[in-house]
Formats: C-alpha cells, structure tokens, sequence
C-alpha cells in the first residue's frame, strides 16, 4: 500500500503536466518587407503602379522605394529623379529573376519576388509572397550601422544604405507619354550608396547622413541582385 501510495504522488505531478495545453513557440522575428517600384515619369503604364505602392508606404511591415530608371529618357521626356545606378539596380534584378531586360513598371519584393503590380490588390500578394525571416538585423547609432552576426550567403552581401524623400511630390510633365500630366510620387529613393560586405559576422560601417528632408534605410542584400537579408528604417 506503501508503494502505491508513493507510486501516485511521484506520478501526478506528470499527470498534471500531461493535461496543460502545449504552450505556442515564441514567433520567430519578423522584419518589414521591402518592396522596390521601378518606374519612370515617362511611362504611360507607370502611374497606376505608382499610386498602388504609394498605398502600403505608410504600413508599418513595409519599406516602399521608388526607383526612377533611365531608359525612359529619350523617348521625349527626361524623368526628374532618374539615376543610372538605379536602372542598375534593376538590370541586377533583371538577371537574378529571369528576364531578358528590365521593364516599367516592376515591382520587386524581398528581392526575391517581382511582378507588374499596378493595383493595391497585386501589390498585397506581391507583398505575401516575398515576406520572409530575416537571417541578420541592423541597428544604427552615432552615425554608424552595425549589421549583427547571422547566416550569409556562400558569397556574402552587400550592406546598401538609401536615402528617400518621404513625401508625396507632384511632378508636372511636359512631354513624352504622360504629357500634361502631375503625376503624384512617393518615397523616392534620392541616393544609393553601397557602405560593404557582410559575410556573416557583425560588422560595422559609416553611414553618411541623409540631407534634410530625406529618410534613411539600410539594406543587407545577397549579391547580384539577391535575396533582402535584412532591413531597418534609421
């Protein structure tokens, strides 16, 4: 009797155990996804995609960028925020994703994903399909960012830090295909500036200060055009 009487007490504890609720794993860390428009003021397709990625700039699980490429210019209207090293960026993309040459508008999510997405509808699937778990995280203080220590691709990646313009900007075009045209533009990247590598351990680097009036984001990115690693507003 003796035993048995032990034989429950060293048992019920397990019982009660046995009889709670699985407690839900701690959800792993998420980071905004960044969704990069490529568009030009002289593209008649463009202002659709525009006003859709303008839409979700002010969700707090996204980074909105508006890249204005080059490739429009000489077809009758110079666009005003246009720089080589944003058409670049997207040739980059262009061979990372499978096409055969960039194209307007493009928008690319998580560097991973890309599509026409010219209404607020193919922008949120966009958006789903490109959000993924950060493999590092980036902090900045004292006008330095440091990327902490995490998984990096076997050929590493490169640490990008942009500056935008966080306004609306009305733009009035005066020729090319949206002659006569104000075309509203968002969060447009004004500078792109590559700070170095990242291969795995933390590592820290200047960052120079955006102008005033301008916003500033850090990007750890795989090579060529690959996957955002991580990604942080400062």
């Amino acid at each position: 009797m003796f035993r048995l009487i032990m034989r429950q007490i060293l048992l019920a504890p397990l019982a009660v155990a046995l009889s709670l609720p699985l407690m839900a794993a701690a959800p792993a860390p998420t980071q905004p996804v960044v969704v990069e428009l490529f568009t030009s003021q002289g593209c008649s397709s463009c202002p659709p995609a525009d006003l859709a990625v303008a839409g979700v700039a002010d969700r707090p699980d996204v980074i909105a960028l508006s890249f204005n490429v080059t490739y429009w210019n000489h077809l009758g209207w110079k666009d005003t925020f246009s720089r080589p090293e944003f058409t670049a960026r997207q040739v980059a993309y262009a061979k990372a994703l499978g096409h055969d040459a960039p194209f307007t508008p493009e928008v690319v999510a998580g560097g991973r994903v890309d599509a026409v997405a010219n209404t607020p509808g193919r922008v949120d699937a966009l958006i789903a399909k490109g959000r993924a778990q950060p493999t590092t995280s980036v902090t900045a203080a004292d006008g330095r960012v440091t990327v902490a220590a995490g998984v990096a691709p076997r050929r590493g990646a490169d640490v990008w830090l942009l500056h935008y313009d966080p306004r609306t900007i009305q733009v009035p075009v005066k020729a090319g295909e949206n002659t006569g045209k104000t075309l509203p533009q968002r969060n447009v990247v004004r500078a792109l500036k590559r700070l170095g590598d990242w291969r795995g351990q933390a590592a820290t680097f200047a960052a120079p200060s955006a102008a005033p009036g301008l916003r500033a984001v850090v990007l750890v990115q795989g090579k060529d055009g690959g996957a955002i690693l991580g990604a942080a507003r400062l």
